[in-house]
């Protein structure tokens, strides 16, 4: 017999069954439907709201009313269930509708790296559909190479990174070895994809993010710092009729002093300030459910 807990078992075929049920759904129904799974999260999350309109507060400032910053907490829950119909339905998708239903900007900036198979590094925040973004750009013959944090159960891990590399991504799990895997695939001319706004492993670099310090990842400009490769500041945003816009920010000037440290500091502080940016264009659609600075994270623990 197994003995993987039976909540483990049940989350897994909850989102398989799920996944199943969108691809039978006609195209007219898959935005209703996710306004009403958003609904869904809006009532069973409650204690997450609190969190996500700090969150939101920070990218909006002051002057929001609080009833318009209410709508933003609204709008962001029906945001990520969209997140999750758009992805569970696009290994369902033909490519010509994956092309049709992408449209992006500033893609010349990257144009002459991919060209030459020159290896590259999107960095992105949890926003819209970044998927999307991955899948389009296989079909423009750039396939995509990622990190994922590990969720519960095993099981559906495994599934969701079949899924993703059903679409061309190459999924590598968050953990030891990461890095060198990271490494590799820049050198060998590929694209490397990474989220970047969340300081997920605990170790990042100190910046002012949204005009408060906290930490982010500085694994994009370590490694754009270690293998020369480009750093461009990217996002997928949604559109209405479940599309996406992606926007390609130009690279970021990234010279060395040979202090490593120092070097990447400077960097990820340039990041974060590319991602206030373009978080603001959309603040809605920033799928930040946790505390991310550290006085949210004594308050809502």
């Amino acid at each position: 017999m197994s003995s993987e807990p039976a909540g483990h078992s049940r989350a897994y075929w909850t989102y398989r069954g799920l996944s199943g049920l969108i691809n039978v759904l006609p195209s007219r129904l898959l935005e209703p439907t996710a306004h009403l799974a958003g609904l869904s999260m809006s009532g069973l999350w409650r204690h997450k709201r609190p969190v996500i309109r700090a969150n939101l507060r920070r990218v909006v400032g002051p002057g929001v009313s609080e009833a318009a910053l209410d709508k933003l907490v609204i709008d962001a829950f029906n945001s990520y269930a969209r997140y999750w119909v758009e992805g569970a339905r696009l290994t369902s998708m033909t490519p010509e509708e994956i092309l049709e239903s992408f449209s992006i900007e500033g893609f010349e900036h990257v144009a002459e790296e991919v060209e030459n198979h020159r290896g590259l590094i999107l960095a992105l925040p949890h926003l819209g559909i970044w998927d999307l973004g991955g899948a389009w750009l296989t079909l423009k013959g750039c396939p995509m190479t990622t990190v994922a944090e590990a969720i519960e159960p095993p099981d559906l891990f495994e599934w969701f990174r079949a899924q993703r590399e059903q679409l061309g991504l190459t999924i590598h799990e968050l953990g030891p070895g990461t890095s060198g895997r990271l490494v590799t695939a820049l050198r060998a001319g590929r694209l490397v994809g990474l989220v970047a706004d969340r300081d997920i492993a605990g170790s990042g670099i100190d910046v002012e993010f949204f005009g408060e310090r906290t930490t982010l990842p500085g694994g994009p400009a370590a490694l754009a710092l270690r293998t020369g490769a480009h750093l461009f500041p990217s996002i997928v945003y949604q559109r209405s009729g479940l599309r996406g816009h992606g926007v390609i920010l130009p690279a970021l000037e990234i010279e060395r002093s040979g202090d490593l440290r120092a070097d990447v500091t400077r960097v990820t502080q340039m990041l974060a300030h590319a991602f206030e940016g373009l978080i603001r264009r959309a603040p809605a659609q920033w799928h930040l459910f946790q505390p991310n600075w550290p006085s949210d994270r004594e308050k809502y623990r």
